[in-house]
């Protein structure tokens, strides 16, 4: 398929004539299925990408975040808000800078620049956004989309596990000291209607009350996740069901290309692919119900992800001095209009 030429279509319009898009667009790529290379007949087509502020956005009042066309899923980033997801390394944004050459439907100079400077984005924070996060979608699928309900205290062991990443995860972005550190650890219930239940035993000497709001409602979103997911309907379709384990794969895959190798690898190698189409095409799927193969599969790449982890050799969070210097340069350009 000729995507370029897709682009101009009058579908696509939107694309030349917002005062926000046009010539202000960096890169424009691939997302979806075509992006991961998981497509096949009727897949729908996804383009995703980033575009620069106005200078109005950096030195005077108006605010932008993202461009949203629903009809041709098309999402496009403003500059200032892709680079706040992508220092958390969120799945959904650090794909744009892995594609493969031929997947840049647009990439303009600064969008080159941009490219060259992925690297200043890949941290351990990774693990958080990838591997924690197919961990515990993997959890939810189990208990709440499969058919095959868990007994609550199991369900319990699910979201401490969960529960604990995010707090890790908070712990490495503040250098939380150590006499500050809470610990989580399931107990015999006190709340009614369950048999276990999460505590949390802490102690703070000398920590900031807004940052202890900050962790508690962390903790917090992950709980009322999956609580809204338990309540969800639970005849999902077999489709519906071999999409979301594929996925679960995917995230683990692109999480250890990153830890492991520092590079962001969004179209995944034939190997992959393989297996993923697999996945996707209900080779795992039996009477509504993922067959033990699939996760005995899972279980192996979260053992590759903790490996990768483990070994990895990125720094604990970005170099924050270099991206605000990486992010000065693009924006005074903007503001000189000296962007191409």
């Amino acid at each position: 398929m000729d995507f370029k030429a897709l682009l101009n279509t009058e579908e696509y319009r939107f694309l030349h004539e917002d005062p926000r898009l046009g010539r202000r667009i960096m890169l424009l790529g691939l997302s979806g299925s075509y992006g991961y290379g998981t497509n096949r007949e009727g897949s729908d087509i996804d383009f995703r990408g980033v575009t620069l502020n106005l200078p109005s956005d950096i030195l005077g009042l108006t605010e932008f975040e993202q461009f949203e066309d629903r009809r041709t899923d098309t999402v496009i980033f403003s500059f200032r808000k892709l680079i706040s997801l992508l220092l958390n390394c969120n799945p959904n944004t650090i794909e744009i800078l892995g594609l493969d050459e031929d997947q840049y439907m647009i990439r303009t100079d600064l969008g080159q620049e941009l490219l060259d400077n992925r690297g200043l984005f890949l941290s351990k924070r990774a693990a958080a956004s990838f591997g924690h996060y197919a961990d515990a979608q993997l959890r939810r699928l189990q208990n709440a989309i499969a058919r095959d309900a868990l007994p609550q205290p199991t369900r319990e062991q699910h979201i401490l596990r969960s529960v604990q990443h995010a707090m890790d995860d908070f712990n490495r972005r503040h250098e939380t000291a150590a006499e500050d550190r809470a610990q989580l650890f399931i107990d015999d219930a006190v709340t009614e209607g369950m048999e276990k239940e999460i505590f949390i035993r802490a102690s703070f000497e000398h920590y900031p009350l807004r940052r202890y709001t900050d962790l508690m409602n962390a903790l917090n979103m992950v709980v009322r996740d999956y609580d809204r997911i338990g309540k969800r309907n639970h005849k999902k379709d077999d489709n519906h069901l071999n999409k979301h384990a594929m996925h679960l794969v995917r995230l683990f895959m692109m999480g250890i290309d990153i830890l492991r190798e520092a590079e962001i690898r969004t179209h995944r190698p034939e190997e992959d692919l393989k297996l993923l189409r697999s996945i996707r095409n209900g080779d795992f799927m039996q009477d509504g119900v993922l067959v033990p193969a699939f996760y005995e599969i899972v279980s192996d790449y979260e053992s590759r992800f903790k490996e990768a982890e483990a070994a990895s050799r990125l720094p604990d969070n970005p170099d924050m001095e270099a991206v605000e210097h990486f992010v000065e340069t693009i924006n005074r350009r903007v503001v000189m209009e000296d962007i191409g």
